[in-house]
Formats: C-alpha cells, structure tokens, sequence
C-alpha cells in the first residue's frame, strides 16, 4: 500500500499545469531518447526554401517557432483551444497567422494554397493535404509511431489507439494518393523515468496514452511501478517514431 507521502505527492504531479507542449515540469525526472535524425533542422532547411508554408498541430508554437524567420504567407493551426493562445503569443509576431482547427478534419484554406506543409506530431487527412498542397508541394512530418509506448500501455492493461500509424502503412497510403515519397526512416529508442509522480504528469499531459486516468482510478498501477523502482529495476519504456518526407505530383 502506498504511503500517504508518496500518494500526496503523486496528486501534486497529477495537478501541476501544463501548457503548450513542454515537458519542463519534469525535465530532471525522465529522459527520452531522442530520433537519429534532426527534424528540426531538416524541418528549417525546407522552410527557408518555402514561400507558402502550413505547419499542423503546432502546438503552442514551441518546435515551429525556432524555424523562423518565416515566408511572408505562413500559417498554423492547432486543435486544442487552450494552446491556441499559447501560439499566437509566440508566433503572432513571428509573422504566422494561428488558426484553430482540427489537423484531420476540412481545414480552412485554399485548394493549391502551400508549397510546404509541416508536422510534428499531428494528425492529417490525406487527401486534405493533397487539396491545399501546389503540385510539387511537400508534406515533412514526423509521426510518433502507432505502437509508441505499448508496453507502458500494456502495463495499464489498455491498448494503442492509432496502431495503423505505421511506416509501411502510410508511405502506400501517400503512394495511393498522388504523392511520391522523398525520404522515409523509422527509429526506436527508449524513454526512462526516474519517479512515478513523472509518470503522473506524463500521462494526464498526454491523456490518450491511458484514457481516463487518474491517481484514484490507476493507483494499483502505480504502486506496482513504485514497487518496481524500489526493487531497484528502471522504468524504461519503448518510444517509436517515424519521418516522412513527400511530394505532391499534380
């Protein structure tokens, strides 16, 4: 049974604020292992060839904000109303115009509207991103792959959400639909946690890694994660990614 210390420290985690995309809360407690790629830079590279650029599910702008500076029609769009703000303050005066809206639904723009489009993370429909792309237009995304964290998922008795995001799978999908596929890899790597109470944070953070969770409803879970550290066994779980660079042909 967990003591009350730790179970009140665990309900501290569990309310911390979180904002944006970033993980600083819990800098010092986890450690994520990063692709052997740089999307960043390669994102950037492809920006600074752009005049018509879209960056999906941004966020609170925090990745796309450091590929600046942008072309003059620049465009960004997140889903989730509370980060909306967060973007516009950090990428209104950056010269981007910040729309809310969802990555896999109709999106507000043009047909033949960008040259580039850009995704870390996101969501998107195909044949959306074929409509508003100029022929020769391209999509640079990285994905964070269907099975990520199975096993943490598997330690909460629950299941992948999107195991269809596969590698294999979208670059036929992109192949069906017009597009011709530059650049792809697919990485593996580990992501170690160092106390429960980050796994906490993490997960109402994330909350469709373990839908519904909480420290009252998942407290067995996490007595038996405590267990393990204080049999002196890590936390690591498996963090998958992918990266997909295409091209629209017409």
């Amino acid at each position: 049974m967990t003591n009350n210390r730790l179970l009140k420290k665990w309900k501290i985690d569990e309310k911390a604020h979180f904002e944006g995309w970033n993980f600083s809360y819990i800098k010092d407690r986890y450690k994520d292992e990063k692709p052997n790629w740089d999307y960043n830079s390669l994102a950037k590279l492809l920006v600074q060839q752009s005049t018509s650029l879209l960056d999906m599910a941004t966020g609170g702008g925090e990745v796309f904000s450091q590929f600046a500076p942008f072309p003059k029609h620049t465009y960004a769009i997140e889903g989730w109303h509370p980060n909306v703000a967060v973007a516009e303050r950090r990428l209104v005066p950056l010269g981007v115009t910040v729309i809310e809206a969802k990555d896999h639904q109709l999106l507000p723009f043009k047909d033949r509207q960008f040259d580039l489009i850009t995704n870390r993370h996101g969501g998107y429909n195909i044949k959306e991103l074929h409509r508003i792309l100029k022929p020769g237009g391209q999509f640079f995304t990285q994905q964070v792959s269907g099975d990520n964290l199975e096993d943490l998922e598997e330690f909460f008795n629950t299941k992948p959400k999107w195991s269809y995001n596969t590698l294999e799978h979208r670059i036929t999908e992109f192949e069906e639909n017009d597009f011709t596929i530059i650049d792809s890899k697919s990485w593996s790597g580990t992501v170690t946690f160092y106390d429960v109470g980050a796994i906490v944070y993490f997960l109402k953070a994330i909350p469709w890694i373990v839908e519904g969770f909480s420290v009252d409803t998942h407290q067995s879970y996490l007595e038996k994660l405590q267990e393990k550290l204080d049999n002196g066994q890590k936390l690591h779980f498996t963090s998958k990614r992918h990266l997909i660079h295409a091209q629209k042909n017409k």
